[in-house]
């Protein structure tokens, strides 16, 4: 339902299907700007295009939804079902218990509990209902696994049962998975009862890097400049092998956004107390003439660094569209928050994928996104159980 999504994602396709047809060229062209969407567009069949959907998920619109997917499948089966709805409502619930403690606390309950959002699992079982897919994943964040007792996994699970579906779930770590951030998320895997497969052994891939060599190829910026040109020093060997630097690379987004000049007084005092003494600064520890917010009890780390000495960062989130103060870039020098390709970065995104929209959409992407070396470890332990299924199918 996001168009600057859907755009992201269209050329995302529109660069796998240049490359292999070895005309990168073109995708090279449209991200330097020296040629428009429409006109990078063009180049990219119809059917590849149209291929993604931009609507909204809900009762009265799914039919359709169902209609417009069936004249793109034509004839084509169904092998796979991935998503995950939104989570915002389900983080809230653990949220509003932590934070408030007075009457707003009450609403917040309240407001979680009637949020649509938290039903959108069942209308993702209608997909699994309709398709009979072989496999499906849900992602999500680990407050589904409390919110409401509990009541929303087991309902998802009933369902899938209904359907004709065994599932089971586990709490990923994305730093387990070549990503340098601290991010936990439950990846629900279920499979058709016909085929008897079980939740499968992920690959984990421990790496020793730090957030600091992961920046190191990336030139400075102070708050609201941007410089696409990598520095001339040789990227981390981290880079190379997770492949978010690749041979040809074009740097976009290392752009920033403006600070007051408090702010940037805040961050070098919350920068500093990481880099000298490895803790966290609270925000009751800033100089008085540097608070502004009479709350001194609830959000004390309501600014926060990407401590760049260690190799997993604390976990991106969508919240960095709205301010960087829990963002704040490792060096003093700098003193900002980070680029938008910094936070891509953490998140395990290449560097030649492009997002489309403003700064602040392409924040809120990122943020709200599975870290694509988690995502592919569980994509390659999905793809080894339907080989197995087809081999024995065919003896």
């Amino acid at each position: 339902m996001n168009p600057d999504a859907v755009n992201t994602i269209k050329t995302r396709m529109s660069y796998h299907y240049l490359s292999e047809k070895n005309k990168l060229g073109i995708y090279d062209d449209y991200i330097k700007g020296k040629i428009t969407r429409d006109e990078f567009y063009n180049f990219i069949p119809k059917e590849i295009l149209n291929s993604v959907i931009c609507d909204k998920i809900a009762e009265n619109t799914i039919d359709d939804i169902f209609s417009r997917m069936d004249e793109l499948l034509g004839e084509k089966k169904v092998d796979i079902i991935v998503g995950g709805p939104p989570c915002q409502a389900y983080s809230l619930v653990g949220r509003s218990i932590k934070i408030a403690q007075d009457k707003e606390k009450i609403k917040r309950e309240e407001e979680v509990k009637e949020d649509p959002r938290n039903f959108l699992y069942k209308l993702y079982c209608q997909f699994l209902k309709k398709y009979k897919p072989k496999v499906f994943v849900f992602e999500n964040v680990t407050g589904l696994l409390t919110a409401q007792q509990g009541k929303y996994l087991k309902d998802l699970f009933g369902l899938a049962s209904e359907y004709g579906y065994d599932a089971d779930h586990r709490v990923l770590r994305a730093d387990e998975y070549g990503v340098l951030q601290s991010r936990r998320r439950v990846i629900v895997i279920g499979w058709r009862k016909d085929l008897g497969f079980e939740y499968p052994e992920i690959e984990k891939t421990i790496v020793s890097a730090t957030i600091n060599e992961m920046f190191s190829d990336l030139p400075k910026l102070k708050p609201g400049e941007e410089n696409n040109q990598y520095t001339a020093s040789a990227q981390s060997s981290y880079l190379i092998n997770a492949k978010i630097r690749n041979t040809g690379d074009i740097l976009t987004w290392h752009v920033t956004r403006p600070h007051i000049e408090r702010d940037i007084k805040i961050y070098k005092h919350v920068i500093k107390k990481w880099n000298d003494h490895q803790k966290r600064l609270k925000y009751d520890e800033l100089p008085n003439e540097l608070k502004t917010h009479k709350n001194r009890k609830s959000f004390v780390d309501r600014f926060k660094v990407v401590a760049g000495d260690t190799s997993a960062c604390h976990t991106m989130m969508a919240h960095i569209s709205k301010d960087g103060h829990y963002f704040i870039h490792p060096d003093i020098e700098q003193a900002r928050s980070l680029s938008v390709r910094e936070a891509a970065r953490i998140q395990s995104f290449p560097d030649n994928y492009f997002f489309e929209g403003s700064r602040t959409a392409a924040f809120t992407q990122i943020g709200n996104a599975v870290p694509p070396l988690m995502a592919e470890a569980i994509a390659m332990s999905i793809k080894e159980m339907l080989e197995k299924e087809r081999r024995k199918v065919v003896v």
